[in-house]
């Protein structure tokens, strides 16, 4: 009778813990290498890990190119100005007045004959003729940066001795070159100049108008210098002195304050250019001081005097 077939089981025989493998193992059934021990968490896929890693690539790619987008429109937008409107330039203008004090029309022409003022003493000698003694305060203006003075001919004439003082401090002789009495004008020049002497701008007087505002810069009763503001009174006037000894014409009237020592100084226009030289004053008084009439010589005679036309 047969025996019957005996199956073995597929699953390997159970063994008791820490038993060692049987060494009759079939040399057909070679056991499988173990796989080296890694940090992945039990249970959790590897592919889903690399998953996740690229995906957080991809925002921070993302993200770095939106902020680099933001930056560059930003830029260009700073890069473009915006254009200036006629609103923007009155509001700018507006401000500017607001906050700023400008120097009046006045100021800035006595800031610009200022360096071009002296003032001009002549001296004699006492009546025993032993003392030098102060015979006139007067006061000139530089027409020619060599030392070419111009006053008038009653603050020097007589004097021994004309002493200028100029801008700077210096002082110094002078010598008379030429003298026209008609106009009471005189020609200095001076022994010593200072290193950066400005000649005064002149200019001429056949566009000037009544009511044009004017300047005088000098040294009235030896003060100075100082500075006086007013308009043209009147053009083409006449002048006689009270002792009737000057007879002037063609005068240019004005009524900026100018007073004794006053005299040879310079008219000047708003842009602080030499119109005329200061002459008299009018006052039927004995005080003969100042109430609102003062007369100046244009400037066209006075060039003339020094032999040179101005224009």
């Amino acid at each position: 009778m047969p025996r019957p077939t005996v199956y073995s089981s597929s699953r390997p025989a159970r063994r008791p813990a820490g038993a060692a493998a049987p060494s009759d193992a079939a040399p057909s059934e070679p056991v499988a290498p173990t796989a080296p021990a890694t940090s992945q968490p039990a249970g959790r896929p590897q592919a889903v890990t690399l998953s996740r890693h690229n995906l957080y690539a991809l925002w921070g790619a993302l993200l770095v190119l939106a902020a680099l987008l933001v930056t560059s429109v930003w830029l260009n937008q700073r890069s473009v100005p915006r254009k200036l409107t006629q609103e923007d330039i009155d509001q700018a203008v507006l401000r500017t007045l607001e906050t700023t004090t400008l120097p009046s029309a006045a100021a800035r022409a006595v800031e610009t004959i200022a360096p071009s003022v002296v003032r001009v003493v002549g001296f004699g000698r006492s009546k025993n003729g032993k003392d030098e003694v102060e015979r006139g305060v007067g006061t000139g203006v530089v027409i020619v940066d060599k030392g070419i003075i111009l006053t008038n001919l009653h603050v020097v004439q007589g004097s021994d001795r004309i002493q200028l003082t100029f801008h700077d401090g210096l002082q110094t002789t002078a010598t008379i070159t030429g003298v026209q009495p008609e106009n009471d004008l005189a020609v200095l020049q001076a022994h010593k100049v200072p290193d950066d002497l400005e000649a005064a701008s002149l200019r001429s007087t056949n566009d000037l108008r009544p009511g044009d505002q004017v300047a005088v810069v000098g040294f009235p009763f030896g003060i100075g210098p100082s500075a006086s503001a007013g308009v043209i009174s009147g053009l083409g006037r006449q002048f006689t002195s009270p002792e009737g000894k000057r007879e002037l014409g063609n005068l240019i009237q004005f009524d900026a304050a100018a007073n004794p020592g006053n005299s040879g100084g310079p008219l000047v226009t708003m842009d602080g250019e030499v119109i005329g030289i200061v002459t008299a004053i009018l006052n039927p008084t004995p005080a003969r001081t100042f109430i609102g009439i003062g007369f100046a010589v244009p400037i066209e005679n006075a060039a003339s005097a020094v032999g040179m036309s101005p224009f």
